[in-house]
């Protein structure tokens, strides 16, 4: 009996173990390919997909409407009827440049297909350049359903992904069409009224030359500004929470440390911006052009206080202002008595921190301590230095000739004297 039960035990294994080689290879298989509702398929052909994403791209950047529309699914309707209006909404837009790169298909999981057409979930980058403003693309990030019909392969979705987490990066001619006005210095591509895009281009080209005194001539020497209609509009572009932007006037977004940072792009809070000053508004604008020329000189390394503190610097520097005035909340807390104990730290900046103003206005003091107690120069070259590797007292050391102990602590003496 023992013979007997032993060899079915071996028999049951080893039909165990065929039922389990099969499982394995039918989930690697499934792992691999997209799905219809026919089931399992192979990956689509990169050629295939390269030649999709060409002509698409070239139906953009040439504005012709036939072919673009001709790369779209037929019976992908309300995904057609979009796409339609955003190719009207891209008309103003001058394109230099427009790719898309597939980074990987099975980016995301799809249902079976209503009519049992075979799909394909692709995670592409699309690239643009703006006409004489952008050095290289701008990247942004769509997770796209693909459809194959007649040995054809279509674009057919972008929002099949968002279930799973897989959301399309959004931009401003998805959100409406887009207005252009063209400055000196300056391109402002909105949503917003025409009035309100041609005062965004003035306080730019004002602020560009302002930027390149206290900067330097190494940097584009002009900017790009998008300007949304609504705070939700300049959140989704963002993709951040309406909540946490709704006191910020306007935000600067590109690559850290890249070249001539072509990605770059101010973008304004229409709701918080609209209630500043005259003064406001160009201080905001001075303030976030020098982001964008600061930015081939700013990584990981550059401390937020001395990135902030800097662009407060140059945008306050002529503006006849008293350090009260420009610092008020730090002000009222050195008349208090309540001296900060350190520089601003990172979580300071924080969208929703207590200590937000007081971060701001601590940093333009400790960067306008460096530009009055040594040279503007010095400011820039530390700033320049810092971005170049090594530990930020290091480079104190060697700039200002002090550790950071001695810097924060003459610091504090600068606010007493600048606040009191």
């Amino acid at each position: 009996m023992a013979a007997v039960c032993e060899g079915r035990s071996r028999a049951a294994a080893a039909g165990r173990a065929v039922v389990v080689a099969v499982l394995l290879a039918l989930l690697a298989t499934l792992a691999g390919c997209d799905r219809g509702s026919s089931g399992p398929s192979p990956a689509p052909d990169d050629t295939a997909l390269r030649q999709l994403f060409d002509q698409h791209a070239a139906a953009v950047l040439h504005h012709d409407r036939a072919a673009f529309l001709a790369g779209i699914d037929p019976k992908a309707q309300r995904y057609r009827a979009r796409q339609q209006q955003v190719f009207a909404d891209l008309a103003q837009v001058p394109l230099a440049g427009w790719s898309y790169t597939v980074v990987r298909t099975g980016a995301f999981p799809l249902p079976p297909a209503a009519d049992g057409v075979r799909q394909a979930a692709a995670e592409v980058r699309v690239g643009y350049r703006i006409a004489g403003y952008d050095t290289r693309p701008v990247l942004s990030t769509a997770y796209l359903t693909l459809t194959q019909r007649g040995g054809r392969w279509y674009l057919a979705g972008d929002d099949d992904g968002a279930s799973s987490g897989h959301r399309s990066d959004v931009q401003l001619w998805d959100q409406g069409p887009v207005r252009v006005v063209h400055g000196t210095r300056s391109l402002v591509l909105g949503l917003a009224p025409d009035k309100a895009l041609r005062e965004y281009a003035a306080d730019a080209d004002r602020a560009v030359p302002e930027v390149t005194r206290a900067w330097g001539a190494d940097w584009p020497r002009k900017v790009v500004v998008e300007a949304p209609a609504t705070l939700d509009q300049m959140a989704a572009l963002l993709n951040v929470s309406a909540t946490a932007y709704q006191g910020i006037a306007a935000v600067t977004t590109g690559e850290l440390g890249v070249g001539a940072a072509p990605a770059d792009r101010v973008i304004v809070n229409p709701q918080a911006f609209g209630l500043l000053s005259t003064f406001g508004k160009q201080v905001v604008l001075t303030h976030e052009t020098t982001h964008v020329a600061t930015r081939q000189s700013t990584d990981g390394n550059t401390p937020l206080w001395l990135s902030e503190g800097t662009a407060d610097w140059v945008a306050y520097r002529d503006s006849g202002r008293t350090a009260p005035e420009i610092a008020p909340e730090l002000a009222g807390d050195i008349q208090a008595g309540r001296v900060p104990g350190a520089l601003p730290t990172a979580a300071d900046f924080r969208a929703g921190s207590a200590r937000l103003a007081q971060a701001y206005e601590g940093a333009w003091l400790a960067c306008r301590l460096i530009a009055d107690q040594w040279s503007p120069q010095t400011l820039t070259a530390f700033y320049r230095a810092v971005a170049r590797g090594g530990t930020l007292d290091a480079h104190l050391r060697s700039t200002l000739g002090l550790s950071t102990a001695q810097f924060t602590a003459r610091w504090q003496v600068y606010l007493r004297k600048e606040l009191s």
